[in-house]
């Protein structure tokens, strides 16, 4: 016989807010849908661990989906209409993408954006040399990594390089079985006493991450750096370069391991790169999703995948430059932006068109690990297993450098989610004064779009084997989807 709950138990769950674990709501159908989503999303990581083969694949898809090139859109002498798909590939390291709706596009879009780099190792521009009979690579850290953690991490090697041909030579090296891959080497435990005395931060500096990459010499008496040598020998006969050429090349040391399963009960997925492709992948899919429907979105449907946000979304290929608005202006300048709302210039369209849209920034959130709880405020951390984790402000030691979403676009968002069942969990990146980060939000809210930040909660963030839910993973593509729909 069940006991009938008592007033305080009623008004408890009428008035509190319990998190529940999404493995134990969700449907089975839904169950076997998030498994057979973790498989597409770690064959997507495993063809592009870096934000060039990301662009490369994603833009393909694309293609396959029947979406034009901005550039041959823009010659077409014909208006692009509702329903028209467009892409933006911008210096092959970053995208932007549309379906346009039946509203005008001056009325706002709806938008997911997030980025497809991730913290990793670069090849400094003359990075090749000898010492002691080793060749080795120097190297420079991009993003915030933990140094210590890339030691004895086999490494692959990605990135393009041009000859004096001028024609790209594209580098990938350490993902097949048989490549070899690369180190950097740690010092044995019976020698380290003077470095077991340092700070963990000072165990290694950014200059001695260098890259173990041979040990043979060329066969010639009077040659000098012989094992230099025979390695610069053996990139001149596979990409037809000389030293010369790592001046202007851009290649890229990342975790040679595949994505794995992680768990006996196979939960989670372990790889490099989740923050944040995890998020780009649940975007890409819920754009590609609206797309393939017979019947265009009621408001244009966008998604931003950006470059450089580890180290701040400079340059030409990140949120801080003006592609997306570009693309905005593009858009409504064969949508016919002149013609809408009582004949206002395409600039001030444009600037209705951004703000009247709305955006979730999709990246990823620290997971609590209980390892490390501490730093961690239980009350709003997020949670491996319990959905799509919502941040309202990001930044650090007071939100300084970071987006604070408006509470009513929050409502909105968190209303869409309600509605359509998605499960979602508060996101504060850890205690007061502990630490916080940055998303590209802040730039996507500079140009007046409305802006929240949500995403997958992951643990080891910025290690070379980041952790994250399968559940979440799909968690955060429906509620991405359910925002694209519904806004």
């Amino acid at each position: 016989m069940t006991e009938e709950k008592t007033e305080g138990e009623k008004l408890g769950e009428k008035l509190g807010f319990k998190i529940k674990n999404t493995w134990e709501t969700a449907e089975d159908a839904d169950l076997e849908a998030a498994e057979a989503f973790a498989r597409r999303y770690k064959a997507f990581l495993n063809a592009g661990k870096t934000e060039r083969e990301l662009t490369e694949q994603t833009a393909a898809r694309l293609r396959e989906a029947g979406f034009a090139d901005i550039e041959d859109a823009l010659r077409a002498p014909e208006a692009l209409g509702p329903g028209a798909k467009v892409y933006q590939n911008i210096h092959g390291k970053a995208l932007n993408f549309a379906v346009l709706g039946k509203r005008p596009l001056a009325e706002g879009a709806v938008i997911v954006g997030a980025h497809l780099d991730s913290p990793r190792i670069d090849l400094k521009t003359n990075p090749v040399y000898e010492d002691t009979e080793f060749a080795l690579f120097d190297t420079h850290y991009y993003g915030g990594i933990k140094k210590w953690q890339w030691l004895t991490v086999p490494l692959a090697l990605h990135g393009v390089i041009f000859g004096k041909d001028g024609e790209k030579k594209t580098i990938r090296v350490g993902e097949d079985e048989d490549d070899p891959v690369f180190v950097i080497t740690d010092l044995l435990p019976h020698l380290s006493r003077d470095y077991d005395d340092k700070k963990i931060t000072e165990y290694i500096t950014g200059e001695e991450l260098d890259i173990l990459a041979g040990s043979r010499p060329y066969k010639d008496e009077k040659a000098a750096d012989k094992v230099k040598l025979n390695l610069l020998r053996i990139l001149n006969e596979k990409y037809g370069i000389t030293e010369a050429d790592f001046a202007g090349a851009e290649i890229e040391a990342v975790p040679a391991q595949k994505a794995r399963d992680v768990g006996f009960d196979r939960s989670m997925i372990g790889a490099y790169g989740h923050d944040d492709k995890c998020c780009a992948f649940a975007s890409i899919e819920a754009v590609l999703d609206i797309a393939r429907r017979a019947e265009a979105p009621q408001k244009a449907v966008v998604c931003a995948l950006t470059d450089k946000e580890e180290i701040g979304s400079m340059g030409n290929t990140g949120a801080e430059a003006r592609n997306f608005e570009d693309f905005i202006a593009f858009l409504l300048a064969k949508n016919g932006a002149k013609a809408v709302g009582g004949g206002f210039s395409g600039d001030i369209e444009l600037r209705r068109a951004l703000g009247n849209s709305a955006m979730l920034s999709s990246d990823v959130n620290a997971a609590f690990d209980p390892n490390f709880a501490p730093v961690f405020d239980k009350k709003t951390c997020s949670y491996l297993g319990k959905g799509i984790a919502i941040s309202k402000y990001t930044g650090s030691r007071g939100k300084y450098g970071g987006s604070d979403a408006n509470a009513e676009f929050l409502h909105k968002v968190l209303a869409i989610l309600d509605k359509n069942g998605v499960r979602w969990q508060f996101g504060n990146l850890g205690k007061v004064d502990k630490g916080g980060g940055g998303t590209i939000a802040l730039h996507f809210a500079r140009l007046g779009i409305e802006v929240l930040d949500c995403g997958i909660p992951v643990l080891s963030m910025h290690s070379p084997f980041e952790v994250i839910s399968k559940i979440d993973l799909w968690t955060t593509y429906q509620g991405y989807l359910a925002f694209l729909q519904d806004v």
